[in-house]
């Protein structure tokens, strides 16, 4: 398992150091300094094996945060754990930042004692830890506080506190897809899957029971299991995995047509993964998502889904080189959605030889600019209507090298959209919320209004065809 974890600030020095076994050492929190932090050339990969030592490490802001071992664990857990410890730190502190760990270095060893037991995950929730674990460090419990704790640990429901109240009770509801394409030199559709997550927010008072249905004609074919991990004393790193087919039902394949966005009617998911206060049994057989949910933000679901899919933009590169020393690029982009609606926040990263040395830049639309340190031409664009067309021209000067051609890496791109690109979305009977509690009663209405227009989708396109030869 987990031999240590170190946090660094941008310079290498050490803020925080724990070791959990005896095969880690002091040379380990100087080899991931001079090797990965103080490198003169970016390291690409999250994972990276110094003298028979693994690294696996993560950045925020100008933190970076480093769990080392030296045996061939999942790394899939490793990073979880990562991502996990920064959700909490920035549930007690906030932002995460040289400052604030300092500020709170006593708190942070607290918290690593707690999550980890001789490198192995443990309870990773924060509303349990806060029971026990408070901002100014370990405090004695109260007889209260250590029932609520015990009810925590050992109740049905670990993951909300009983006497929450609110003046005003509302749920909102916000569904993230990201959206991953390959894609030939001719243009053609290789392999494409979205990646979706259903973020909530809750704010509701009492104990109430939240259920919704997603497409209607979804099938359930193998039996949904509890994540061994849901049940292991480990709730948050998890939850719970369901498995679905990937049947066509009556959803429409990918093309340009205006109106695939947003006319399907059910969705063929491949594989999901729900939060553990999902009950699975009603969804294995009323197809609907009934939960009683956390207080605050929490995720949900997970889902991922290959058939089907409408892909919003469409981008055909074009490339013509002039002798050794330049190059004609052309990009243009074209929205495959409806009219009506708008896509924003759209960010198109053209990559450029390492070798270049100036670039004319000519756009219809947006602002551009050559990024000499990342080796690539940003595009930004505000906003962009349905069934649009828009284009960009560069020329590209390079300086004479006698290396290995150039590999052309992959366009990517960013943006925003109202819709699910994987056709996504509630059922039309809303979001049904029950509470013994008279106050509740009265506010469903305003709770499943605000569920129900919160409906967005912000996605990332990555295409691994760069360009066409002319």
């Amino acid at each position: 398992m987990i031999g240590g974890v170190f946090i660094y600030n941008h310079k290498g020095e050490v803020l925080i150091s724990r070791v959990y076994r005896d095969d880690i050492g002091r040379n380990a929190v100087d080899a991931f300094r001079v090797n990965v932090i103080h490198a003169r050339q970016q390291m690409r990969f999250p994972v990276v094996n110094i003298a028979r030592t693994n690294f696996f490490y993560t950045k925020r802001s100008n933190i970076w945060m480093c769990a080392v071992t030296k045996q061939n664990i999942n790394a899939s857990m490793v990073f979880e754990y990562l991502n996990k410890m920064i959700d909490i730190m920035q549930s007690y502190f906030g932002k995460i930042s040289e400052e604030n760990i300092k500020n709170n270095f006593v708190l942070i060893y607290e918290l690593l004692d707690e999550i980890l037991d001789f490198g192995y995950p443990q309870n990773s929730d924060p509303g349990i830890l806060k029971t026990f674990i408070t901002q100014q460090g370990i405090r004695p419990v109260t007889r209260e506080e250590q029932a609520n704790v015990t009810s925590s640990v050992t109740g049905q429901i670990g993951w909300r506190r009983e006497g929450i109240k609110y003046r005003r009770n509302e749920l909102f509801l916000d569904v993230i897809e990201s959206v991953n394409l390959l894609m030939s030199q001719q243009g053609q559709v290789l392999s494409a899957h979205v990646a979706g997550r259903v973020v909530m927010k809750s704010y509701l008072s009492g104990m109430p029971e939240c259920k919704f249905g997603i497409n209607d004609k979804i099938t359930v074919e193998n039996r949904l299991k509890p994540h061994s991990d849901s049940t292991s004393g480990t709730p948050g790193l998890s939850g719970n995995s369901s498995s679905m087919p990937a049947t066509n039902g009556n959803t429409q394949t990918p093309s340009s047509s205006s109106t695939s966005a947003t006319t399907k009617t059910s969705i063929a998911i491949d594989d999901c993964q729900f939060h553990q206060c999902v009950k699975l049994s009603k969804f294995e057989s009323e197809h609907s998502i009934s939960f009683t949910p956390p207080d605050g933000e929490f995720e949900l679901m997970r889902y991922r889904t290959t058939k089907d899919i409408s892909l919003p933009f469409r981008i055909i590169p074009l490339v013509r080189e002039i002798g050794r020393t330049k190059m004609e690029v052309k990009v243009v982009v074209k929205s495959n959605f409806k009219p009506t609606l708008i896509g924003q926040k759209i960010e198109i990263r053209i990559p450029t030889p390492p070798n270049t040395c100036d670039v004319q830049l000519l756009c219809m639309k947006g602002k551009a600019r050559h990024k000499s340190s990342d080796n690539a031409i940003i595009w930004k664009m505000k906003r962009m209507g349905g069934m649009k067309e828009s284009q960009l021209s560069a020329e590209i000067e390079l300086l004479p090298n006698d290396k290995k051609k150039w590999n052309r890496p992959p366009i990517s791109m960013n943006f925003e959209v109202p819709f699910a690109p994987s056709g996504f979305k509630k059922q039309s009977n809303g979001l049904d919320i029950s509470e013994k509690v008279d106050y509740m009663k009265q506010d469903a209405n305003i709770i499943r209004l605000l569920a129900k227009n919160l409906h967005k989708a912000s996605t990332s396109v990555r295409g691994h065809s760069y360009f066409k030869k002319n």
